[in-house]
């Protein structure tokens, strides 16, 4: 489409994986199996965090936020590569692209909130447990969670739109195997200078903030373990926070390379793409659940209850 002397691009062709088609088949298939992977073991969180009582705790509510989340996360990537694989033309529409770009920042930064909450959680319960009902009380727990998807949605919204208003007049490849922000920001044949300034002062602001968030939560949950002179008590409190603190290190690791260096379209990027797109979602129910002895057990009564007979 011509707008005065700008041709504007109206379709993106995504560079995906591989052009080699048997390898596309058997790429195809180990992603087939890691999406179902992904749906079935959150969800599993979700319906034993549902289910058993014994969960029903300020924790397992936020982690079931997270849970959602992930899934979520993951179908707004795979089906679309999924397609790309079996498909000559992988080609996306420019508003199925954005649309595409907005869920992407939007999980993202909902992520990064969740990720501090959860933080935050633990800090109230390890170091402040007298007050920690009160602190962490339903509403405050709703509250939280919301504000989380309200700024996620927020700056996803954002970024997209100041995006979209680029001249985008060719090439209209995309060097990765989704439309993500920094190769399709790479495309844009205007000055990008409010786009850049946008998404550096969401990874500052959101990104930065939330991560001294986490760091003062567990500076401070350190320092209150260390003071405990029982061994026992100890290490209740690290095994309890070492799930989040692997899942934290993982999410903020892969996003920080991928957003704060210049997207080049190199395979490293497209591979960390992939770790927090695809890999993370599948880790992250995996961790809480091989670490927590509550989940757990959880897991154990969900599975040898007997179902009720109704007459």
């Amino acid at each position: 489409m011509e707008v005065g002397n700008i041709t504007r691009v109206t379709v993106f062709v995504l560079q995906g994986l591989s052009n080699n088609p048997q390898i596309q088949v058997v790429l195809f298939v180990i992603f087939l199996v890691i999406y179902l992977l992904i749906l079935t073991v959150n969800l599993l969180m979700l319906l034993v965090i549902r289910t058993d009582s014994h969960l029903h705790t300020p924790m397992y509510f936020f982690l079931s936020q997270l849970s959602f989340l992930d899934a979520f996360y993951s179908s707004v990537f795979v089906p679309k590569l999924l397609e790309n694989l079996l498909s000559k033309q992988k080609t996306i529409s420019f508003l199925e692209c954005f649309t595409q770009i907005s869920l992407v920042i939007f999980s993202g930064g909902t992520e990064t909130c969740l990720l501090s909450v959860m933080a935050y959680d633990r800090y109230q319960a390890v170091c402040h447990p007298l007050l920690y009902v009160v602190t962490m009380n339903k509403k405050i727990c709703i509250g939280l969670v919301g504000a989380s998807w309200a700024i996620g949605m927020g700056t996803g919204l954002l970024n997209t739109i100041l995006l979209a208003q680029q001249d985008f007049c060719g090439p209209n490849l995309i060097r990765s195997f989704a439309c993500e922000f920094p190769p399709v920001l790479l495309l844009a044949c205007s000055d990008p200078y409010v786009s850049v300034a946008s998404i550096l002062t969401t990874m500052v602001v959101l990104g930065l903030g939330t991560f001294v968030l986490v760091l003062v939560s567990y500076t401070h949950i350190i320092m209150t373990a260390l003071g405990i002179t029982s061994a026992s008590g100890q290490n209740k409190i690290f095994s309890t926070c070492s799930s989040h603190v692997l899942v934290v290190t993982i999410f903020y690791g892969s996003g920080i390379f991928r957003y704060m260096t210049p997207a080049s379209g190199s395979a490293l990027e497209q591979v960390l793409s992939m770790q927090y797109s695809v890999v993370t979602p599948l880790l992250n129910p995996l961790i809480y659940s091989l670490k927590n002895q509550e989940v757990k057990a959880a897991l154990r009564r969900m599975l040898t209850r007997k179902p009720r007979l109704t007459v």
